[in-house]
Order: C-alpha cells, then structure tokens, then sequence
C-alpha cells in the first residue's frame, strides 16, 4: 500500500514513519516544516514539502505517488493556545481536514487514519474512572473542538463517497524511540514529561503544576500516558485493519492507567536522579482534572499487546533524549 503522511516531520509523524517503515517502506511525507523538523524523517522517505490546506498541492501529491492510503498527523496541538487563537486551530486543523478529504475525493484515495485527541472528552465524564468510546463528549477548549469536528467531517465522507477511515483518540503522549535515535524536538514544549526531563537535564530552572486542588488523589491532574512508539505501532496496526476489510470505527489510544502530575514528576526524578524545583501555579483555562483511557476495544480489535506499558520507560527514554 503507497501511504502518504501528513506531519511526518513531527514528534508523532516520524515515530511513526520510522516504525512504518520496517515493514512498508512505500512511504510519502508531506509536512510544511512550521513545527517539524525534516532530520526527523527517516532516510530513504520520500519528502514533498507543502500545507495541507492547499487543495492543489494535496492533490498533485496524492495522483503523482499513486497514494492509496493517509495517516494524517498534521495539526496545531497546544491547549492553552487555542483559546487564545481559535480561528489559528480551527483553521489548520478542522479546515486542514476538509481539504485532505476534498483531495482523498479528487484522487480517489481509499483509507485515512486521523490522529484526534482525548480532549473531545473535555470533563464531562469526571463521575466514571474511565472513559471508552461511547463516552460523553464535551471538549473544554478549541482544540478539542477542532479535533471531533474533523473526525465528523470524515465520518460523513465515508458516506458522500467511502472514504473508510480510524480515528484514534490519543491520550498523552510522551517518551521519545528506545534506540536513541528521535525524540521530541519541539521548541517551547508544554508536555509535562518533556519539560520536567528539560528541567531535570538542567535545561529550565524548574516547571510549574498548573492546579493543586483538583478532585483527585493528590490535587494535580491525571492522565494516562502512552509511549510514542507504542502509538506509532498502533497506526501500523489500524492500517492492516482496514486494509482486511473492517469498518470504520473510533479508538482510545491510552494503557488505561492514569499518572498525576506530581508522580510523572517523581517518576523523571527517580530515572534522572535529579530534584526537580517546581512551583504551585494557578489552573489553566481548558484542563480537565482526570483523563484516563478505557483502551479495551483497540486491544481487542486490533490484538495490541503494548511493549512500553510503565511510566519509568516513558520518562527515562524522554531524559536519556534530553540528556543527549
């Protein structure tokens, strides 16, 4: 199958690429390189450099490489940015999405795997441990919102013209490839498990918990964390599942277990033997208290078997990153 990757220049893009690449090496790239860095894609990938909102471009690409298949990556991700630039997120990342799929139409490309978020769940679930794919949703900031929008305009494209698709909802992503060889490289970074191991390399003087009195067990925020490479195994995986003839469907993506702030941040201390200095800061617009991933459909439709199941990997392959 020739798959294009949209944002295969990104932190997610070229895990995944990378992984993709062992077994499928028919691979295209396509990244504007505004948050990407093109050392990140793996030798021997074809890279064409170009927005996912030019309809032209899309389409020259996708007839020129015979494409048959997108994993679309590409999109603006930074919570507290999109409250503050709304029509940005909505722009890049929910219009990004109709002209992927005007271009999927044009070149009568048949599958597309879409990289969504936990955060169409927003809060509204705070009352259940876990949240599955039923779940209510009700995103709490832009960025959300853009995300299940786009997930809706793909679904109704299956629809209008069978373009047949996954849509994995991630959960916090973190850890960079246990060879050593990528990580995240993003500039001014919010992730919590890449700023504390920046911190705890001696990068920043410390980092902040954004909310201490949050209904959880210790006050900070609680997210299920998944390893990048455990992620990037899953876009491989729901490749084969359409290809095999299965339906559309919507995944979590999480090991559904949830860490809070303050133990991701014990967590990167004890890997780096590193204090970390942190300060108690006020919540952020847009956070949810609790995220934690009911992940049994897509272990069970997809025979997934995750690798790096255990927050020290996680944070001890983002430090070691770091550290290099």
């Amino acid at each position: 199958m020739k798959i294009l990757v949209t944002g295969g220049a990104g932190y997610i893009g070229s895990h995944t690429v990378q992984i993709l690449k062992a077994t499928n090496p028919d691979i295209v790239v396509v990244d504007n390189l505004s948050t990407g860095f093109k050392e990140s894609i793996p030798e021997g990938i074809i890279f064409e450099q170009g927005d996912i909102r030019d309809f032209d471009f899309m389409v020259q690409v996708l007839k020129k490489h015979k494409i048959e298949a997108i994993i679309h990556f590409a999109a603006k991700l930074i919570v507290p940015e999109s409250i503050l630039q709304p029509i940005e997120y909505y722009d890049n990342n929910t219009s990004g999405v109709l002209t992927v799929t005007r271009a999927c139409r044009e070149a009568g490309v048949k599958y597309i795997i879409f990289s969504s978020t936990a955060a169409v769940y927003g809060d509204a679930n705070a009352d259940v441990q876990f949240v599955d794919e039923n779940s209510k949703i009700s995103p709490l900031n832009p960025y959300g919102w853009s995300k299940f929008m786009s997930e809706q305009i793909i679904k109704d494209c299956e629809k209008a013209f069978g373009l047949k698709s996954v849509c994995l909802r991630y959960f916090n992503v973190a850890g960079a490839a246990e060879d050593g060889k990528n990580g995240q490289k993003t500039k001014n970074a919010t992730h919590l498990i890449k700023v504390a191991s920046e911190a705890a390399c001696g990068k920043k003087v410390g980092l902040n918990i954004f909310g201490t009195d949050y209904s959880t067990p210790d006050g900070t925020g609680v997210r299920d964390y998944i390893h990048v490479e455990d992620l990037a195994d899953l876009h491989v995986l729901a490749l084969k599942y359409l290809a095999a003839g299965n339906i559309s469907d919507t995944f979590n993506c999480g090991y559904g277990r949830g860490y809070s702030v303050k133990e991701v941040i014990a967590a990167v201390e004890k890997v780096s033997q590193k204090k970390i200095n942190v300060t108690n800061q006020a919540r952020r617009e847009g956070d949810a208290a609790s995220l934690v991933a009911n992940s049994t459909k897509i272990k069970e439709k997809f025979q997934w078997k995750p690798r790096r199941d255990n927050i020290e990997i996680i944070c001890q392959t983002a430090y070691d990153w770091e550290n290099r």
